[in-house]
Formats: structure tokens, sequence, C-alpha cells
């Protein structure tokens, strides 16, 4: 996009702020940001020194390429209310950056003759400058109307970003993909980390940063050529029933010492989801898969649904070439 365009960011959150600077970045003037928290202020005085907080109308009203980096539930209201205000103006270009929503949230600006496009960066936001660094190569999803798709794109590129198209209709699980990918990585990791301090270890991050570190990198690499679940280790990948059981006992007991259910009931329910698709993918047998699950009772937990795999034969690996 050769054009450079006046920006408006109305958010300047962890996204907000960074992508309106990296906009910057590339010859794009921000005319306004709007900015209402202490710490919204601070970060866009950090990212976008010299430009002026506005109210969100006088956002709008000077803004080009107008940026929403709002949350996710406030977002249709926003749009709703700007366009029952005759703030949106014919010829604009408004983007937001809402991973559950395509570009259909953004109709009523439409019927107002603006350019809807829906952009969102699948990374992590510090909401500081190292987050440009970050944005090269980052992956967007880009859901906008046909026609207009490569304003989307283009955009992306300027920002060092890959787009991806992503339909309208799968938005909500794209992004639920997402949440459920980086979110409870965290618990995960969370969870690990007070299970190792019960155990006496000082300093969790240290000892789970390499083990997770190489497990997360083979696991994206696989899931790229086809199947992460191949590059799974440990006693389910192993049938090993007997030692997932004496998981469960530790586990049990921590949650009695501590209330820490939560772990026992992920432990339980992760356990349960790799004997299953380590039965589809042939890596353990139907016998080790019901001495898994026989173990793996609901009544481990202090809740949760039961069920069990159904009876699959394991695939030839050959079949998934």
């Amino acid at each position: 996009m050769t054009t450079r365009l006046g920006v408006g960011v109305i958010g300047a959150g962890r996204v907000g702020a960074v992508l309106g600077s990296a906009l910057r970045s590339v010859g794009h003037p921000v005319v306004g940001v709007s900015a209402v928290s202490e710490a919204s202020r601070e970060r866009a005085e950090t990212l976008l020194p010299g430009v002026p907080v506005l109210d969100v109308p006088e956002v709008v009203r000077r803004a080009e390429l107008v940026l929403l980096a709002v949350p996710d539930d406030a977002l249709p209201e926003l749009v709703e209310g700007l366009a029952r205000t005759g703030a949106w103006q014919p010829g604009q270009i408004v983007v937001h950056t809402a991973g559950r929503y395509g570009a259909a949230v953004l109709d009523p600006a439409r019927a107002k003759g603006v350019i809807p496009v829906a952009l969102h960066p699948a990374m992590t936001f510090t909401g500081t400058s190292l987050d440009l660094a970050r944005l090269e190569g980052c992956t967007f999803a880009v859901t906008a109307p046909t026609p207009v798709l490569p304003i989307g794109q283009a955009l992306v590129v300027e920002m060092g970003g890959e787009p991806v198209v992503v339909e309208e209709s799968a938005r909500p699980l794209y992004h639920a993909a997402l949440a459920h990918g980086a979110n409870h990585l965290v618990v995960l990791v969370a969870q690990a980390g007070e299970a190792l301090r019960a155990a006496g270890v000082s300093d969790p991050g240290a000892v789970l940063r390499p083990l997770l570190d190489a497990a997360l990198d083979g696991a994206l690499r696989a899931e790229s050529a086809g199947g992460a679940i191949a590059t799974l280790t440990g006693p389910v990948r192993r049938g090993d029933a007997g030692t997932v059981r004496d998981h469960l006992a530790e586990l049990t007991d921590l949650a009695g010492r501590t209330g820490a259910a939560d772990v026992l009931d992920s432990y339980t329910a992760l356990s349960r989801a790799a004997t299953s698709r380590s039965l589809v993918e042939g890596l353990i047998t139907q016998a080790q898969s019901e001495a898994l699950l026989d173990v793996l009772q609901p009544t481990h937990t202090s809740g949760g649904a039961g069920g069990s795999v159904p009876d699959v034969q394991p695939t030839d690996p050959k079949d998934q070439e």
C-alpha cells in the first residue's frame, strides 16, 4: 500500500498502541488516539509520542483509517453507537482487531460507506516496544469483503506480518483455537509450577523451560508437517497405566493439601484426550487405551464428564501421508 493514510487509534491498549506504532513506522501518520485509563495514556505517550489524545468521535473525524482495538464485547456497541451519531465517513477504512469477529460486526459502519476489514494478529502482546519486533513474520487473520481483502493484506504486509484469509463464518472457531492453545498453555505452566513447588523445587520455571521449549518446538514443527501428536512422549504414549495411576494419586493428595483440584482435573482430562488421539494415530493399542481409560475415570477428579474412547483400530501411518 503506497498511499499514506491518517490513522486514528481507538483504544491504546496492548494491541492498539503497538499496531498504531507499527503503522506509523512505515509512514502512516497517526492523527489521534483515544486513551481512557492512566495505563493506556502512558502507553500512548510511550509508543505514540506526540500524538494527541482525543475523544473517540474526534479520532474518527480526523482519521482516514480507523483502528478499533477495544475488547471484543465492547466492539459491536461502539460501532453501532458511532453509526447512530453519524461519525462514520464514506470512504474511511475501518479495521478492528478482535479475533472473535469477522467483518460483519462492522456492518453499521459499512452502511455509512466505510471499507470494513478485520485483522487479528496471532500473538500475545505486552504493550511495549518489544512487540514491534515480534510482528515480523506474525500471522494475521484477515477477513473482509472479497473486493477489499487486498487492503487488509497490504496493511499486514506493511507491518511485517503474514496475512492469512479466514472466512467470516470461521472466525469464532479460529479464535477459540488460539485461545485454547495460548491461554491454556499458560494455565498448564502455572499448574505444573504449583506441583513442582509442592515437590520442593524452588524455581519451577527453570526446570520447565528446557522441557517445555523442546516439547513445544517439536509439536509445532510436527503440526506444520501433518500432526503434533506424533511427538507425544510420557506414560500415555507408552501405555503405562500404572504410572498414570500413581500420578493421579499424587495429584489427589496435592488437591487435598492445597485445594489445587484444577491440577488433577486438567491432568485427567488431557490424559484422556492424549489417550484418544494416541489410539487414533496408532501410537498405542486398543488394550492399552482401555487400561488407561480405566484408570482415568472421572471419579478420580473433582468433577467433569466421563465417556470413553471409541473402539478405533490403530491407523497405518502410511494412510496419513
